[in-house]
């Protein structure tokens, strides 16, 4: 069994996807993983949508390049009315971040159970928001792709760049 810091290192963002389904028991895993992920004040104000219908999957290509065959993609979004805003501030909230540390504890745990992954970003979130016809508080922050590789996959070459830890971290 890896150590987390190994899977941590070893997951990288799969860019060719079988036509391998996904087993329902390894989606819900990894739902429910997600479902335990930390929020603000608790608010748990994430949504996950999944898409596996050939209809959503047709729109999922409308909006994005970068599906790259997978057979399950999750649209991760947060309600607007569920967000903890920062201390005296209404530029400030939490609505993203929550939704990404629910998407980074289901991208891991999908590692952790042989599901490849892919974090998508290239697409117009207000786009996607009205092909689902989603409510109007429901912000979209990222799409994940999930399934199993075509074949050998390999990191992008940047992957295993990384800059040295004395780089991003400053003690004050």
């Amino acid at each position: 069994m890896e150590s987390f810091e190994e899977l941590a290192r070893n997951r990288f963002s799969t860019k060719n996807f079988s036509n391998k389904e996904l087993p329902d028991e390894k989606l819900q895993k990894i739902l429910a993983v997600g479902n335990v992920a930390p929020t603000a004040k608790n608010s748990q104000p994430q949504k996950i949508y999944v898409m596996k219908s050939l209809e959503a999957l047709e729109k999922i290509d409308k909006l994005t390049v970068c599906r790259y065959g997978a057979p399950v993609v999750l649209m991760v979004v947060y309600n607007e009315e569920g967000i903890y805003h920062y201390m005296n501030s209404d530029k400030y909230n939490s609505g993203a971040e929550d939704a990404a540390i629910v998407a980074t504890h289901m991208m891991l745990e999908a590692a952790d159970i042989g599901v490849s992954s892919c974090w998508v970003n290239r697409f117009d979130p207000d786009e996607a928001a009205k092909i689902f016809n989603l409510p109007k508080n429901e912000k979209v922050v990222l799409l994940m792709d999930l399934g199993y590789p075509n074949g050998v996959v390999k990191p992008l070459p940047p992957h295993s760049t990384k800059k040295d830890i004395s780089e991003i971290v400053t003690y004050l």
